[in-house]
């Protein structure tokens, strides 16, 4: 009778300190969003770019996003691979330009965007250059020519697509125009090391090798489009569904990100992005950083016009890519977890 008591009493004891361990686990994984119940997931996979700032990156350093975390598993050039990766699970979100969001969502992917993250404006833009002396003057000249930028089906090749036909080439003498490959942060060599014939170069790697000379602009995506936010991140239908409140307080992070550095002076906002990098222990050299000069995005927060999509939409239609109607644009995107969304409805 004595050990019978003897193994009542650990077995009790034993039942408490797993219930306390359970306990205490349950509660190391709950955290509440602030009257909405719980987050779903409190850790999301992501790609980065090499000496940039993402602003979900900037939104995590700023505290925006407590006590959510980004998981960083490398770096992505190509915007396509990017909302690829997301479509597959591989990474729970990824961005890319809008047309390309557009052609993935009709080939079937289950994706949405829901904030802008990059985009063009007067100090923010991607133009197509060329050498100083170069022979290449106007958009015929391109034919037969080499044109480098980071990857195919994205922005670059569609602005460069309409740039080419508001210029009168034919579809055959559009196709005479070779789109070369090339990694951002090594377009500038190529370019003066002469392997590629026009170069496009934004942002920051834009005017680091405008401060070196050599270099003169053929025209760009503002030049073509004036202001305009030109990509988005994006989640699965799946996890927004499975995952609303982690997804709403990452777009409220972000959109306040992005605001942040709208209305930060300059300098603090390259201080900041200079000590991420150099925390995040990437081994990457942060001079290009200092170029940066404003957000490119259009609408506050990262806020998704109809017209951001519908344009490439209409493109993708005149071009032959897409029947007419084979994409509606409410498929596209969501503005419901932005929370500038009721102020921009309002104006």
């Amino acid at each position: 009778m004595k050990n019978l008591k003897s193994w009542r009493v650990t077995g009790i004891l034993l039942t408490a300190i797993l219930s306390v361990v359970l306990l205490a686990g349950c509660q190391e994984k709950k955290t509440v969003a602030k009257g909405e119940g719980e987050y779903e997931t409190l850790n999301l996979k992501y790609e980065g770019s090499v000496g940039t700032v993402t602003y979900p990156e900037l939104a995590q350093d700023l505290g925006y996003l407590d006590p959510i975390k980004l998981e960083w598993i490398g770096n992505t050039i190509s915007g396509p691979a990017s909302i690829q990766n997301a479509a597959t699970g591989e990474t729970d979100f990824g961005g890319a330009f809008n047309g390309a969001i557009a052609k993935l969502i009709a080939s079937g992917a289950p994706i949405k965007s829901v904030i802008g993250y990059y985009g063009s404006d007067e100090d923010t833009f991607s133009g197509f250059y060329v050498l100083d002396g170069s022979p290449i003057k106007d958009a015929r000249d391109l034919i037969g020519k080499k044109v480098g930028m980071n990857t195919m089906g994205a922005h670059h090749e569609f602005v460069l697509k309409e740039y080419l036909r508001r210029n009168g080439l034919t579809e055959e003498e559009i196709k005479q125009v070779t789109l070369v490959v090339v990694p951002p942060v090594n377009t500038e060599q190529s370019l003066r090391q002469k392997q590629i014939d026009v170069a496009v170069l934004g942002g920051m790697l834009r005017d680091r090798a405008l401060e070196k000379g050599g270099i003169s602009k053929l025209f760009s995506d503002y030049d073509l489009f004036d202001s305009f936010t030109a990509g988005s991140l994006v989640f699965t239908e799946k996890f927004i569904k499975e995952n609303p409140n982690t997804v709403n307080k990452f777009v409220e992070a972000t959109a306040k990100a992005i605001e942040w550095t709208r209305t930060t002076p300059r300098e603090e906002v390259i201080a900041r992005f200079e000590a991420i990098i150099e925390k995040r222990g990437r081994k990457e050299d942060t001079e290009t950083i200092q170029y940066w000069k404003s957000p490119g995005i259009a609408e506050k927060g990262g806020f998704i016009q109809e017209s951001e999509f519908q344009v490439w939409v209409d493109w993708l239609e005149k071009s032959g890519e897409f029947t007419e109607g084979q994409v509606k644009l409410t498929d596209l995107y969501t503005n419901e977890f932005n929370p500038y969304k009721e102020e921009i409805d309002k104006k």
